[in-house]
């Protein structure tokens, strides 16, 4: 019982080889724990922003939502979002330049 509490509080002497072992532990538990498992420490982008006159919507929000039904879906995740009755007129998509790959919309609301 006296090992685990000096091992609990760190109480061995730095150069020592149980503090080394400590040590190692440590470090493969960092460098080896699956992605997957999340602590809830992972930053988050954004998958809603507002702009200047609408809102930007990560692609991945609208992927497969029909043309038509693009302004409802938009309209529910910024409401969902903002905590707010946004009603969304227009929705455009945006590509980069270079490789016309799409990156996102442009959700403009009803003014």
């Amino acid at each position: 019982m006296d090992a685990i509490k000096r091992i609990l509080l760190w109480d061995y002497p730095r150069a020592s080889w149980q503090y080394d072992i400590i040590v190692g532990v440590v470090l493969v538990f960092v460098f080896v724990t699956p992605y997957f498992i999340s602590f809830g420490d992972r930053p988050k982008a954004a998958a809603v922003a507002m702009v200047n006159g609408g809102y930007f919507i990560e692609s991945r929000q609208l992927e497969g939502v029909a043309e038509q039904q693009q302004p409802i879906r938009a309209a529910a995740i910024v409401n969902a979002k903002y905590k707010g009755h946004v009603v969304i007129n227009n929705v455009a998509p945006i590509y980069d330049d270079a490789e016309q790959e799409l990156k996102g919309y442009l959700a403009y609301p009803k003014q």
